[in-house]
């Protein structure tokens, strides 16, 4: 998973990557899942989290709010979404959840 420390680009300051334990966990066990649906579809759904959170850093703002000040950014090969809330210096990671019960992630915000 990415992980980066904030750092001035420009005008514009990258914020730090937190993943939540739970999102963590939420990503790892989609990946197991795929994985043993077919070798090496888990490190394809793992680099697409990566790369779209790679974009959600870029620009986090682009990304419509989902509940609250929580936003979503959808994976485009794989039916899930990085569910996360921005601060000034971070892009936290709440959930990584596809189109189960949404109960079961907002309480993480």
């Amino acid at each position: 998973m990415v992980r980066r420390a904030p750092e001035v680009v420009g005008l514009t300051v990258a914020r730090r990557v937190v993943l939540r334990p739970e999102a963590e966990d939420d990503a790892l066990d989609v990946r197991r899942w795929y994985e043993s649906r077919r070798e090496g579809l888990g490190r394809e759904f793992g680099a697409a989290v990566d790369a779209l959170i790679a974009r959600i850093v870029a620009n986090p703002l682009a990304f419509q709010r989902a509940y609250g000040e929580m936003r979503r950014a959808v994976l485009a090969q794989f039916p899930y979404a990085v569910y996360f809330r921005v601060t000034d210096e971070e892009v936290v990671v709440l959930a990584i959840h596809g189109r189960q019960d949404p109960s079961h992630w907002r309480s993480r915000s």
